[in-house]
């Protein structure tokens, strides 16, 4: 099992034996449970070599105050692997044509290589990876921009063939180091690829795809039947990524298509492709509530409620804002944000 699938188990073990034990401490302050000291002396010294022993491994967060300093690594994992990105890209750009062709394609082949074999170094010695995840990132925009340069040096026409290439790669990495933000961006890779290959099969040319929001919300809707088809035993924490990539993807496209009927593929008049998309959107965004609710998937039910409010204000915005005074629209949007609260409430307690 990955060292990073590993950890997600053994951090969601330890803080189980957290709640467990803040529960029976609680329970014994209210005369629920009686313990014996050699109760509890045995259950505290199972919990301590039990989480001994995870730390021991896994390099785990036994408090709050850890994890939010685990946080704030992540956070700054990531900050560092955009930065270091950024220098690559300015270090070739400052310097690139002073180096021979035979150097720049040397250059643009080992810095990938080297990368991949310092994940491969980094993650015997380091359980949380965030060094991993660093490099990662680099040896991904290390990738792209070799592709890119390699295609200017060698006169080759653009492609949507490098984001399979890219996607491929970023995938790899990813599943080989459990690594969320690299599936991310190989999942986003993919999509692209794949809506630029309907822009084609259509005869347009592919670059067209950014304007072309059917086909980004068609790949993002595979990506989340992926996430319910494909399952994920070394990598639980993945299908929460497919979800949250591939929900984004479509509810921006509909957002978009919102107010871009003219970019649809449908041949019906603007309005009219607006006013269908517009009922399609609150229907995938209430359908993404139920489902997440249903399978308790409170990520999916935060994201589709989010975007039901917003496609609710946006109509809101249609109807009232030219010949509503601002202040009374404020306000009663105000009111109705008050009533979804207590609607989304009322629909938390259900649930409870």
């Amino acid at each position: 099992m990955p060292e990073g699938s590993g950890r997600t188990d053994a951090q969601v073990r330890a803080d189980r034996l957290g709640i467990f034990l803040d529960e029976l401490a609680n329970l014994e302050r209210q005369q629920v449970l009686v313990l014996t000291p050699e109760q509890r002396g045995s259950v505290e010294s199972f919990a301590e070599r039990t989480l001994q022993d995870l730390t021991h491994r896994y390099d785990i967060d036994v408090n709050s105050s850890q994890k939010q300093l685990s946080l704030g690594m992540r956070i700054i994992s990531a900050l560092g692997g955009l930065a270091l990105c950024a220098a690559v890209f300015l270090f070739f750009y400052r310097f690139w044509g002073l180096i021979p062709a035979v150097g720049q394609v040397a250059i643009l082949v080992a810095i990938p290589l080297l990368g991949v074999a310092a994940m491969h170094f980094t993650s015997k010695y380091e359980r949380t990876l965030y060094f991993t995840g660093l490099i990662g990132l680099v040896v991904f925009a290390s990738f792209v921009l070799n592709l890119v340069v390699l295609g200017q040096l060698f006169n080759r026409i653009s492609s949507p063939n490098a984001f399979l290439a890219w996607g491929a790669l970023a995938l790899a990495l990813g599943y080989a180091y459990g690594l969320r933000l690299l599936l991310a961006a190989g999942l986003i890779s993919w999509m692209a690829f794949f809506s630029a290959m309907i822009v084609s099969w259509s005869g347009a040319w592919w670059e067209s795809f950014y304007s072309r929001p059917e086909c980004v919300l068609v790949g993002g809707a595979l990506i989340v039947g992926i996430s319910i088809c494909l399952r994920h035993r070394k990598h639980e924490a993945f299908p929460g990524t497919y979800r949250l990539i591939g929900l984004l993807a479509v509810f921006v496209s509909l957002l978009t298509l919102w107010y871009a009927g003219s970019d649809s593929f449908l041949p019906f008049e603007p309005k009219s492709i607006e006013r269908i998309y517009q009922v399609v959107a609150f229907v995938i965004a209430a359908f993404t509530i139920r489902a997440g609710i249903k399978h308790t998937l409170s990520e999916t039910v935060n994201l589709g409620a989010a975007f039901f409010t917003i496609f609710l204000y946006a109509k809101f915005v249609d109807w009232w804002w030219d010949w509503m005074p601002k202040y009374i629209f404020f306000f009663v949007i105000g009111a109705i944000a008050i009533g979804l609260l207590f609607a989304f409430r009322k629909i938390r307690s259900a649930i409870a």
